[in-house]
């Protein structure tokens, strides 16, 4: 099981790449400030104990996820702009 943080976490893609890595096993943790995210998306992983979520602004480092040594990182907090 690999530690992974996503960033992003509650965006279209972001959410979409959290229920894949839970569903192989891994442990991730997820960073979102709800900017173009929301909170809907993640809804469903309240009680998943693999999944923990921070709202953050990545802006300003990883909060309390500082400490935590991942062995993966998706960077999938950007606003898109079509």
């Amino acid at each position: 099981m690999a530690k992974v943080l996503v960033t992003g976490a509650a965006g279209f893609v972001g959410s979409n790449l959290v229920d894949s890595l839970l569903s192989d096993g891994h442990e991730v943790f997820g960073i979102d400030n709800f900017c173009t995210g929301s909170p809907a998306n993640i809804a469903h992983l309240t009680d998943n104990k693999n999944f923990k979520f921070l709202e953050h602004d990545v802006i300003t480092g990883l909060g309390e996820f500082t400490d935590v040594k991942f062995d993966q990182i998706f960077h999938m907090a950007s606003p898109a702009s079509p």
